[in-house]
């Protein structure tokens, strides 16, 4: 039953964001913005790719090879959390919740002393440092033979394996573009080395698996058959060349992307020093703010406050 845990959230979060878009849409008075509708669209996306790796045959046949089992893991750690932080749900999330919780959650996560430890380990979560070393802890950690094997045994391991894939990807990809309302808070050439320096890890549990000698996870080294007849050391072999290869792709794109904006914004800053004379200010960067848990949450404590603010004119707003 929890090796479902993963694709019932995403039913729920699917639902919610739903309801959030359309009560923006209702208190604006308009239909969503072509923005609004890309990233919500992106964010759909990213939520596709994780049913396709949960409610496929995918899912089925990871049991039997793990060539499969590893394009399942890249899907749910390369690919469907870009597509998520693109889509900035955040929000649309928070939106369709009763008032009187977000407020109360709101204040409580924020100022709560009880807290406050979850407080500073969010803050070292959100940070480029912090997030990296999650997402590479999460990757060489669910590699290791023990706990893949555990996983593997273990629907509720299982569960706990594909979940943690799934939040350190988000927080790892969070620091490479915005995520309304929060901020990358590295510079642009920065970021294309943070996001080199999770590629290296990437290819480091790659040239483990392809090297070695003999299979390392034993419950596919003791299958007794095998789809395409093939060994499991070959099997971990090939799945060794998909997370090279592969796994590596949503890397290559990110860092072309992070320099061809860099470049585009070196363009444009040539363009102006050579038609005006900006004053120095002008072109201090702005990398955006510290990626600040609480900070993050301001904006939603602000829009809590004034709904509340109204709820006396609409007195069914407490309940929505």
């Amino acid at each position: 039953m929890a090796d479902y845990l993963p694709l019932g959230l995403t039913w729920a979060v699917l639902g919610l964001h739903l309801l959030g878009e359309h009560r923006a849409a209702v208190l604006t008075g308009r239909p969503r913005d072509r923005r609004a509708r890309t990233r919500a669209a992106l964010f759909y996306a990213g939520l596709l790719v994780i049913f396709l790796a949960l409610a496929t045959p995918i899912d089925a046949l990871a049991e039997k090879l793990l060539w499969i089992h590893m394009i399942q893991h890249m899907l749910l750690l390369t690919v469907a959390p870009p597509l998520i932080v693109l889509g900035a749900p955040w929000r649309s999330l928070w939106r369709p919740l009763p008032l009187r919780f977000r407020r109360t959650v709101a204040r409580t996560v924020t100022r709560s002393p009880g807290f406050a430890p979850i407080r500073a380990l969010g803050r070292g979560l959100v940070t480029p440092f912090g997030a990296l070393l999650a997402f590479s802890a999460g990757l060489w950690l669910w590699h290791l033979p023990a706990a893949y094997d555990l996983a593997l045994r273990s629907s509720n391991v299982h569960a706990l394996e594909h979940i943690t894939f799934l939040v350190v990807g988000i927080l790892f990809w969070a620091q490479v573009t915005a995520s309304t309302p929060a901020k990358p808070t590295l510079p642009p050439l920065a970021r294309v080395a943070y996001v080199g320096a999770g590629a290296v890890s990437n290819v480091l549990v790659a040239m483990v698996l392809a090297f070695a000698p003999t299979a390392l996870f034993a419950p596919y080294a003791h299958l007794a058959n095998r789809p395409g007849a093939i060994t499991a050391l070959q099997d971990q072999q090939i799945a060794a060349g998909i997370m090279w290869s592969a796994g590596d792709v949503p890397f290559g794109i990110a860092i072309a992307l992070l320099v061809q904006g860099w470049l585009g914004d070196q363009e444009r800053r040539t363009l102006r020093l050579g038609g005006s004379a900006a004053s120095p200010e002008e072109h201090l960067p702005n990398h955006g703010t510290p990626a600040d848990a609480s900070q993050a949450l301001e904006p939603l404590i602000t829009e809590a406050i004034a709904e509340s603010s109204r709820s006396h004119a609409e007195p069914r707003e407490a309940s929505t």
